[in-house]
């Protein structure tokens, strides 16, 4: 069987449920249907055909693999539908709102021997497989010290809405959870080595928020609606200190408040041969750093990366991929080993247990900020 052979159902049908759907129909997988919050929703979408429930998507035989793009509190009870149902499952993160959910369905999904995926489709850029194919090498010799952050400033305003904001939607960490797990789980795919401890400063910039009496969509205009106070609890802002499993230290600045940035996550990464930089607002560039020669810049040339980032990466030089690529690439190796029969050892992209382990992280980086200590992550 190929890839081509096998269908998919999507289930939301806002921003990142319409990447989805495009990233599946350049790989030439028939998206099967969509399931929206309601069908008239999803209809007036047009992304593909409406299947009008969820039940009735599971039911269907042609679908192959559910994609969910739903709101994070949704996500326990559907994955567990989906595997129920004998469905392969990408999950956008979080995987769950606690890490005793995530447990369950990384434990559920091994035993199903389906294959399953949480979405940190960052991962997939060329320049980061490069600079993990570097780390591997020794290229910067001994890692000492990573440090970054990821900032946006969709939320600056006190008018700003989404659901993350809602705690019972979005859980108990918002910005961390939304946009510092990608962070984490990158920096850590990049260094092939998992955080041991960490330090957490959070900060809600702004408490009360005026929120919408109707639901608004992820990044529209809302000007001109009625609005009522909502206090908040969750950060908008992250100070992190971060031990990993060698011994080397890092630190990560978490922000969905800064006016600006749009969509910017950057690491460093400095050891003891050289150094690797690489910002999502300039994707097509990997920067090098020497100590006896001069600093390099690395335009994303499959020609001149190692094997592993050339394999990822499907267009020439000087033809800009991005974002929406970086989906693609994750889906073609998720399909891959449905097409196979079922996962691999050792899956070349992200599992429910990486899923799972951010959940992990985030109880730390919540214990930690409450109790202002150091806190050791352990399963």
């Amino acid at each position: 069987m190929s890839i081509g052979d096998l269908r998919a159902g999507v289930v939301g049908t806002g921003f990142i449920g319409a990447v989805h759907v495009e990233a599946l129909r350049r790989l030439g997988i028939e998206v099967a249907g969509v399931v929206g919050s309601s069908p008239e929703r999803a209809h007036a979408k047009q992304l593909a055909p409406v299947i009008d429930s969820y039940d009735e998507l599971l039911a269907d035989e042609r679908v192959n693999v559910v994609h969910l793009t739903t709101p994070n509190h949704l996500h326990h009870g559907q994955v567990k539908q989906a595997l129920a149902a004998g469905k392969h499952v990408v999950c956008e993160k979080p995987l769950a709102l606690t890490s005793a959910e995530s447990a369950e369905l990384l434990e559920f999904a091994e035993r199903s021997g389906l294959v399953h995926c949480t979405n940190f489709n960052i991962r997939f850029y060329p320049q980061v497989q490069q600079a993990r194919a570097l780390v591997a090498d020794a290229a910067v010799g001994d890692v000492w010290n990573v440090y970054g952050g990821y900032f946006q400033d969709w939320l600056l305003l006190p008018t700003d809405w989404n659901w993350r904001l809602d705690p019972e939607k979005g859980g108990p960490l918002r910005a961390v959870a939304d946009i510092g797990s990608h962070w984490l789980d990158l920096v850590q795919f990049v260094l092939g080595r998992r955080v041991h401890s960490l330090l957490a400063d959070l900060a809600t910039t702004i408490p009360v928020r005026r929120k919408p009496t109707h639901e608004i969509e992820t990044f529209a205009s809302a000007d001109d609606v009625e609005r009522e106070d909502a206090p908040m609890t969750t950060e908008d802002l992250a100070h992190i200190l971060l031990r990993f499993e060698d011994g080397a230290r890092g630190s990560l600045v978490v922000s969905q408040v800064s006016a600006g940035r749009k969509n910017s996550l950057r690491f460093e990464v400095d050891g003891s041969r050289g150094s690797v930089v690489w910002d999502s607002e300039r994707n097509e560039e990997l920067w090098l750093g020497h100590r006896g020669k001069p600093n390099e810049l690395l335009p994303r040339d499959p020609s001149l990366f190692l094997p592993e980032a050339s394999r990822r990466t499907s267009l020439p030089a000087g033809h800009a991929e991005g974002f929406a690529e970086t989906f693609k690439e994750l889906y073609r190796a998720v399909y891959t080993a449905v097409a196979a029969g079922g996962p691999a050892n050792g899956p070349d992209y992200p599992t429910f247990a990486d899923g799972h382990w951010e959940n992990v992280l985030g109880d730390a980086v919540t214990l930690s900020n409450r109790e202002r200590r150091w806190v050791e992550v352990t399963t």
